[in-house]
């Protein structure tokens, strides 16, 4: 059985959001960021890193108490590539693949993460990665297989995941998504949307 981890990306400053750090806004009465963290949790895949950047005591704080490793990237301001990166040097040597997590994702559920892995470890011939699909566009989370990305990964540089590196590849496992494997949150009137309230 392949061994994963997770890595929750959480380092970002979330520009669109506005001033106030978009990872700590508040949904059902928690940080947008600790919704993402306790579904990574809830899942199988051992150990959860935490990648931090912007805000990282405060985002530290509203992850206090929850069984992650967090660590910090100081170069979250280069982008995304970055976190991705240090996220997946943080894991085990024996890990062979990361489920990759995004922390303004707070209806990704710990049964989206385990689909993922049980995807991964059923397939006949090991894909390059698993990603979910809704409405024919990839979603988050994905899994990556590090043991084949792993050298790409870390050539990758700017504000983007390992999404360039599986665009047109054939060896990615496409698995059914829903509604909370598109959502993710960049405005305050995204945000609205989900509490129920005007946008």
């Amino acid at each position: 059985m392949a061994e994963i981890g997770t890595v929750l990306l959480a380092a970002g400053l979330g520009s669109r959001f506005g001033p106030a750090p978009k990872l700590l806004a508040p949904l059902d009465g928690k940080p947008l960021v600790r919704h993402a963290a306790e579904a990574a949790l809830g899942a199988r895949p051992r150990p959860v890193v935490a990648v931090l950047g912007a805000h990282a005591e405060a985002v530290r704080a509203a992850l206090d108490g929850l069984d992650l490793v967090g660590i910090d990237n100081p170069d979250y301001r280069a982008g995304l590539a970055t976190s991705l990166r240090a996220g997946l040097a943080a894991l085990p040597e024996t890990c062979s693949a990361a489920v990759v997590v995004l922390g303004d994702m707070p209806r990704v559920t710990a049964a989206h993460i385990d689909r993922l892995a049980a995807a991964f470890a059923g397939a006949r011939v090991e894909p390059a990665a698993v990603a979910p699909v809704q409405d024919g566009r990839r979603g988050n989370p994905v899994l990556l297989n590090l043991r084949r990305l792993g050298p790409e990964i870390a050539r990758l540089a700017g504000d983007h995941g390992a999404g360039p590196l599986l665009k047109g590849r054939a060896d990615v496992l496409e698995i059914p998504g829903d509604p909370g494997t598109a959502l993710d949150i960049d405005t305050p009137a995204g945000l609205a949307v989900l509490q129920g309230g005007p946008a």
